[in-house]
């Protein structure tokens, strides 16, 4: 039975010796999809070797010659004091070995309790900090807190998920937590269009028109006419299904996110 090999950086000792030895001592296997001939393929799930720090990490990695290459890489997040310094770790290694799959270990993703302080500050930062890590590379988000503590089911319930051809693995309490930071923003922006964009001309025009520019002007800038300019105004409101006024379509535009403010370059006069 072939194997899919392991590294954990973790500054944990006991997360790092119980990973090792569960997984090692007992010959965990996963599904891996199903073989030519309609039976389920399994494979066993090693430890190559474990880390206290990054540095370690990358020196194994950097000589093939005496380590094995893991399939998979378990990052922890909160990573010797910095609540984000598994991210960087996750960044060095993808950038130098894109192959290995990164999964991102830690207990600060699940869910904040009812009661506690500044509660949807943080299921923002939160969602802020997975779309970060899978920015950088992360694969998976495996919670250090399941019942009863860390269990080594939900390490390969995400090797696993992986190794069936899924993009991304999330356990539960990730999960709960992206869904409510996701219903909080769209709650705080609910009259943010979704799908609705503008062309390049489009955007320079409302740019414009927020800048107090007349039509002239605008045609101008646009090397156009202003027929044309008036024209493409109409289409505008039309797709922002709003009365043909300059100020509707400025305030409607900045609503949706399709201008920003600091983008205006006003007119000296």
């Amino acid at each position: 039975m072939s194997s899919i090999k392991l590294m954990l950086v973790d500054d944990e000792p006991i997360i790092r010796k119980a990973l090792r030895m569960e997984l090692n001592a007992q010959e965990q296997t996963v599904a891996c999809g199903m073989s030519d001939d309609g039976h389920v393929e399994r494979k066993t799930v090693t430890v190559l070797d474990t880390f206290a720090t990054g540095a370690q990490l990358m020196a194994a990695l950097e000589s093939p010659a005496t380590h094995e290459m893991p399939d998979y890489l378990l990052v922890d997040m909160e990573f010797q004091g910095e609540p984000t310094g598994g991210i960087f770790i996750a960044d060095k290694v993808h950038r130098r070995f894109p192959d290995i799959g990164i999964i991102i270990l830690s207990g600060r993703f699940d869910n904040p309790l009812p009661g506690e302080g500044n509660r949807e500050d943080r299921m923002m930062e939160i969602a802020r900090v997975v779309f970060e890590s899978l920015h950088r590379g992360a694969r998976a988000f495996v919670s250090k807190n399941a019942a009863g503590g860390f269990s080594v089911d939900n390490v390969l319930r995400a090797v696993e998920s992986l190794e069936r051809g899924e993009k991304y693995y999330f356990n539960y309490p990730v999960m709960l937590t992206l869904k409510e930071a996701a219903e909080l923003y769209v709650e705080a922006a609910p009259e943010r269009c979704y799908g609705l964009t503008v062309g390049d001309t489009e955007r320079r025009l409302l740019l414009m028109e927020a800048a107090g520019c007349t039509a002239a002007e605008i045609a101008a800038e646009l090397q156009s006419s202003e027929k044309a300019v008036q024209e493409l105004q109409k289409e505008l409101s039309r797709k922002l299904d709003i009365v043909n006024k300059s100020g509707a379509r400025i305030a409607k535009a900045m609503q949706y996110g399709l201008i920003k403010a600091k983008d205006i370059r006003f007119l000296k006069r």
